[in-house]
């Protein structure tokens, strides 16, 4: 099992200088701070991403839909249109 370079020899060594320096206690939290570090910036990452990719589609929509956006369209034209659902059961 290989981290980059790092074999599992040092790895152990890293975790237990770690866990010398912090103590049992606070290895937890420091890991939990970690992951909720790492969450958040996947968050950010993808909230740019999106940032990024809604003017394209935005531009898609007005060209497929003639100019109106989508989102601007009436609704109530929408649910006219819609054949009524069939009874399956009485």
């Amino acid at each position: 099992m290989n981290f980059g370079n790092i074999g599992f020899t040092e790895l152990l060594m890293i975790l237990v200088i770690i866990l010398v320096l912090f103590g049992a206690r606070r290895v937890p939290e420091i890991g939990a701070s970690i992951g909720k570090g790492i969450r958040e910036f996947k968050k950010n990452i993808s909230d740019v991403d999106r940032q990024i990719r809604e003017p394209e589609r935005d531009r898609q929509v007005d060209r497929i839909a003639g100019g109106e956006p989508l989102a601007t369209r009436d609704a109530s034209a929408d649910e006219e249109s819609r054949p009524e659902p069939k009874r399956l059961l009485s």
